[in-house]
């Protein structure tokens, strides 16, 4: 065993019986490599991917590449899910030599720790060829390695407003939102990129994107389009249709290899599945007037399935959620997942016939080898539901028992907070208890394991992995702003759906820990790393959304959301200056911002809100929320609260009382929900 068997993190594990000297990321190893003179190889993967296992397999495990690379390399292997802040620096500088990133990211640095060479994936006769020839030219060629490194350094610390030309003074009232002109060009620009066939994107491979089309479904909260919610909802259903959706224990895949959402790369990850289960459930409240009742219907049922395997697969004893399952069983991808006509007859009998058509089976296989995929094309006949329902339980006993993907068991913060926010949209679309029992739970999880109070300012601070009583240091890093961003946004969405303040508090004590230790003072966005961790060559920000969101967007909207509900102008002014800031790109690269995008809606178009006090607030507020399929904010109490919002409106009589604001300027109060409803109803019209 090598150093790496004293790591928590499952990626460095998997590497802990390599023949190669690896480190973990310490100061150590960084310090060996000065000291001996020596470069530094930096490898960066995580416990799904697949293309990592190839690499490891085929190079790391080489005895003959082993040699090589302890002979003349201080070697360092990453766990980029552990350490976002070195993956996001060398990501970026391998970009900066006009290379394609992408995972295993294997990167050489000079022994003071900057880069100046790097790759992907690479096979065992180029690997070899690589550490030569790059051994060659560091003993030979010492100066050139150096200038190149040097100037890959002073990119990666170049300021984003100097790189993106963002705004940086003091915000202006007319930046707070889009004009009408903006919002018509950021869905033309999105739309011609619509695969009108097959939904998603036009680019292959397919990726669901979630922050895309959930600004699609905010503007047609505000417009409508019949041709956006065509488009929204031809893509929910093939992401939902397609082999991306495991559609026995439920939970989608990163995405699809193919233009037809049927070839899935099978590693799923807790951030995708946090976000569709939102997108779908927002889908669901929101897009009623488009959507049809058998649609509504199989959202419902995908992401119920999805709740059902988070709770079988991914939640440890104490309700926190793992990070990922591996795309690989018995050394080969997806075969977890996949079956052949043989033994999928066999099991069903004579209901095979009907189910291999609804999936397109084949002698051949509908997929390579002669292996099927499920993948639907549409939604079974309803004359065929329970029938479907019961063959795919019936083939999922046999799964059961095939040995299964790997599990990555790391709790990771920011992967935990999205998947309460989603989790709370889908409890409030479907009225399903089970999604509100495993977002209160994971949020008393957090609470107990990802909080710190380091007893200063009323400041509350996060782990970004759950510390694991027992276990090695490398689990105590400190939190990243996304860790922060989706936390803050995750107790604001629990205090809406429970009325209960200490979720506030707590999204307030964050808050101050973010103001105190991520700002910069030169910029209106803020750092990606806490000013009070390890110091780094470069420190990042994150603005371009991607997959996730960035962690700034993330953090304007928890912002805005924290200050409406405390009804602080401070934030909500903050939030503001960080889209000011961004504004101008958000219209020109709507597809890499779309949830800066989504902050430029919430700031064009005034959300009420719905401020309800007295013993039925908790009625009232579940009575409205049934019925109004727009967005609001909802503030409540059944007692007298300090809330600004809630503060001296608690009636002496034992009524309750519902305000109608915006802008905290608040009509009369009215005694019925269907009062309130009316007048929420008037504002919305009126407002679009």
């Amino acid at each position: 065993m090598n150093r790496l068997s004293q790591e928590s993190s499952p990626y460095l594990k998997q590497h802990e019986h390599n023949p190669v000297d690896w480190y973990p990321w310490v100061e150590e190893a960084l310090e060996k490599a000065r000291k001996e003179d020596k470069p530094i190889l930096v490898s960066i993967g995580y416990s799904a991917c697949h293309w990592c296992h190839v690499m490891a397999h085929e190079c790391f495990e080489n005895p003959h590449l082993a040699a090589i690379m302890n002979a003349h390399f201080i070697n360092i292997k990453v766990d980029r899910e552990e350490r976002p802040d070195v993956d996001a620096i060398y990501m970026d500088a391998l970009h900066a030599m006009g290379l394609r990133g992408g995972w295993p990211l294997n990167v050489f640095l000079m022994p003071d720790a900057k880069p100046f060479y790097g790759g992907t994936y690479f096979p065992a006769k180029n690997w070899q060829n690589i550490l030569l020839g790059i051994e060659n030219a560091f003993v030979n060629e010492r100066e050139k390695l150096q200038e190149s490194a040097d100037s890959f350094a002073n990119s990666l610390n170049r300021s984003q407003t100097e790189l993106y030309h963002l705004f940086g003074g003091e915000f202006l009232d007319n930046n707070a939102s889009y004009l009408k002109e903006e919002v018509y060009q950021i869905v033309e620009k999105l739309s011609s990129n619509f695969d009108k066939e097959r939904g998603g994107m036009m680019h292959v491979p397919k990726f669901p994107m979630p922050n895309i089309w959930h600004f699609i479904l905010k503007f047609l909260e505000n417009e409508k389009n019949e041709d956006l919610a065509d488009q929204l909802r031809l893509t929910l259903n093939r992401i939902l249709l397609g082999g991306i959706f495991d559609h026995m224990a439920g939970g989608w895949t990163r995405y699809s290899t193919d233009g037809e959402w049927k070839v899935p790369h099978f590693e799923k990850m807790l951030y995708d599945n946090a976000q569709l289960m939102g997108l779908y459930a927002d889908s669901i409240k929101y897009l009623d007037n488009y959507l049809t009742k058998e649609e509504a219907s199989f959202y419902t049922w995908g992401i119920t399935q999805t709740a059902n395997w988070l709770k079988k697969e991914m939640q440890n004893p104490a309700n926190g959620f793992y990070a990922a399952l591996d795309a690989d069983s018995e050394g080969e991808e997806g075969k977890y997942y996949i079956w052949n006509k043989v033994e999928v007859k066999g099991i069903l009998d004579t209901n095979y016939s009907k189910f291999a058509s609804l999936y397109n089976f084949s002698d051949t296989g509908n997929w390579e080898n002669g292996h099927n995929i499920l993948h639907l094309c549409k939604f079974p006949e309803e004359g065929y539901r329970s029938d479907w329902q019961v063959d795919l339980e019936t083939l999922k006993i046999f799964r059961d028992k095939r040995i299964r993907p790997g599990l990555d068991d790391k709790i990771i913060c920011s992967w935990n907070a999205l998947m309460i926010s989603g989790l709370l949209k889908a409890a409030v679309a479907t009225k399903n208890k089970i999604f509100e029992e495993l977002a209160i739970g994971n949020a008393e999880y957090m609470v107990k394991k990802m909080f710190h109070d380091i007893g200063v300012n009323k400041a509350m601070a996060l782990w970004h992995i759950d510390p694991l009583e027992g276990k090695e240091r490398a689990n105590y890093i400190f939190g990243f702003l996304d860790d922060y961003a989706t936390t803050i946004q995750a107790f604001c969405d629990l205090y809406q759906y429970t009325f209960h303040e200490h979720y506030l508090e707590k999204a307030r004590s964050l808050t101050n820990y973010v103001l105190a230790n991520f700002v910069d003072v030169n910029e209106p966005l803020f750092f990606y790393t806490d000013c009070q961790t390890e110091k780094l060559i470069a420190r990042k920000k994150e603005i371009f959304d991607n997959v996730i969101p960035s962690s700034n967007s993330m953090l304007a909207h928890a912002f805005f959301d924290l200050g409406t509900l405390l009804a602080d102008d401070d934030l909500i002014a903050e939030s503001k200056v960080m889209f000011s800031a961004v504004r101008k790109m958000s219209v020109q690269h709507p597809k890499d911002m779309a949830h800066w995008a989504a902050l430029g809606l919430k700031l064009s178009t005034p959300i009420p809100e719905v401020v309800i006090s007295g013993p039925d607030s908790e009625l009232f507020k579940k009575q409205i929320r049934n019925q109004i399929n727009y967005s609001m904010y909802i503030l409540g109490s059944d007692k007298p609260s300090d809330l600004q919002l809630l503060a001296d409106r608690y009636p002496i009589n034992g009524e309750t009382l519902i305000y109608i604001c915006q802008n905290r300027v608040c009509n009369l109060p009215v005694k019925t929900v269907n009062e309130a409803i009316q007048i929420l109803n008037e504002i919305h019209r009126t407002s679009n």
